[in-house]
């Protein structure tokens, strides 16, 4: 059986330079996509031509934009790189660059050519889930999201607020803190 092998990881993209090549629908995607989970994501975008979308997005979050073809220049002092064009050879370009340079890179629909997958993402306050079917059905990381926006209550966030104030009082070594908050928060998944 297969399995997904890929480790989860939360960036702090406000912390990271991330670089959109490319101006279209796809582009638009992605880049809605990471604002609307970080919506003070450092993103530059490269492309000849912006959709109209694209602009009033990229505007509305101060996103500066390129217009340019790909150019390998544009990947210095960059950590992660989404390449979204229509050209089959500008993306495996970008890949192959991004290898050299050490640089994490996701050519959008082309998962050989992928250190990472932008997967489904539920956000309630301080929680977060992230869902990933291994690049192999995007359709059906949307359907879970869905639902796990419908699950997940909406006040979860007051929970995790309480806990972490209740956190700050236990006293003992970090085993005590670990069984006093497992013990106290096993309820929730108790059926």
């Amino acid at each position: 059986m297969e399995q997904n092998e890929l480790y989860p990881i939360f960036l702090k993209t406000q912390q990271l330079e991330t670089l959109i090549i490319g101006g279209g629908f796809v582009a638009l995607e992605k880049l809605s996509f990471l604002l609307k989970s970080s919506p003070n994501s450092k993103v530059t975008m490269v492309s000849p031509f912006f959709r109209e979308e694209t602009k009033e997005l990229a505007n509305k979050f101060g996103i500066k934009m390129i217009v340019d073809g790909y150019n390998n220049s544009y990947l210095k002092d960059k950590h992660i790189v989404v390449a979204t064009t229509d050209k089959v050879e500008v993306n495996i370009q970008v890949y192959k660059d991004c290898k050299e340079q050490k640089i994490l890179v996701n050519v959008a629909d082309n998962p050989p050519y992928c250190d990472f997958y932008m997967g489904g993402i539920v956000t309630k306050g301080n929680v977060k889930v992230a869902i990933s079917t291994n690049g192999k059905s995007p359709t059906t990381a949307k359907r879970l999201r869905q639902f796990f926006e419908e699950v997940i209550p909406d006040n979860i966030d007051d929970l995790v607020q309480n806990l972490n104030k209740y956190r700050k009082t236990l006293k003992g070594d970090f085993e005590d803190k670990v069984e006093k908050l497992n013990e106290f928060t096993k309820s929730l998944v108790e059926k």
